[in-house]
């Protein structure tokens, strides 16, 4: 890899580390081949979001739509001076990863500009959209273009993404609410958020990660314990917001202390040790 590249790939890691802590400590425990790709991907992901999300003085949906552009002309001439472009188009042509799940994505973020409620439609898409895409683009990377292997895990990965993505939107329910005006779950009314409506939610969710899990037992070596380390800390989010009552999420955003995320790091690799997965 030459001197450029590198400082592409070590660009898209530190937009990692800063933004994600939990992430970053799944990835370093992927082998070493799979860490820079998904860096790469997280990278891309990531500034998309923060521009429809925080770039409020600025006209986001020029900038989306340029960042668009960019990010195909990029991945057809296969090199870009942005290095969060340049490390991401890298991975989309060596791993073969769609321009389909891309432009889902992005048609996502697009969503963000305008669309501040949805019915099970566009709650579904934006789901598939922005978060189980994502999952696909790193099952890419994790099969290294084996098809078969990718095609089996599909259904599994898709599951894992919506269940983070779901979570999110629990955990964020206060902020998307009141201060960008968003509700993503169809058909409730959060001025009167009830302990039901959020039982549903719960329901829902424990399908996806009871999917997910099964496919994570599939993944290749060098793979699965990364994997397995954002599962086990969104699960313990997940029972955190699960205790907490639906008044008190909406006045609060629920977390995982650092040191617990610590214990759940190890805890993953015992459970490694022991072939629990």
């Amino acid at each position: 890899m030459n001197l450029f590249d590198e400082t592409c790939f070590e660009c898209s890691k530190i937009i990692t580390t800063k933004y994600s802590t939990s992430f970053s400590k799944g990835i370093m425990a992927f082998d070493k081949r799979f860490r820079y790709p998904i860096y790469a991907i997280y990278g891309f992901v990531r500034y998309a979001d923060e521009i429809v999300d925080t770039f409020h003085d600025y006209d986001k949906a020029k900038l989306i739509a340029s960042f668009r552009a960019e990010t195909f002309t990029a991945i057809s001439q296969k090199i870009s001076l942005n290095p969060v472009l340049q490390s991401f188009q890298q991975v989309v042509n060596q791993y073969n990863i769609e321009g389909q799940l891309i432009e889902a994505f992005l048609d996502s973020m697009e969503m963000d500009l305008d669309k501040t409620t949805y019915d099970h439609d566009s709650y579904n898409k934006y789901i598939y959209g922005s978060a189980e895409v994502v999952g696909l683009m790193c099952l890419r990377v994790f099969c290294e273009c084996s098809e078969d292997t990718y095609q089996k895990l599909v259904p599994m990965a898709r599951s894992l993404g919506a269940a983070f993505q779901k979570i999110n939107f629990l955990r964020d329910v206060r902020a998307d609410y009141e201060e960008r005006g968003r509700t993503y779950f169809p058909f409730i009314d959060f001025n009167r958020f009830s302990e039901q409506d959020k039982l549903d939610i719960e329901v829902d969710i424990r399908k996806d990660f009871d999917d997910a899990f099964q496919g994570i037992k599939l993944l290749p070596n060098g793979t699965r314990l990364g994997v397995y380390i954002a599962y086990i800390y969104y699960r313990q989010l997940f029972k955190k917001i699960s205790r907490t009552p639906a008044s008190v999420i909406m006045q609060k955003r629920i977390r995982v202390s650092d040191t617990h995320k610590v214990a759940l790091y190890f805890k993953a690799v015992l459970h490694q040790k022991l072939k629990v997965i």
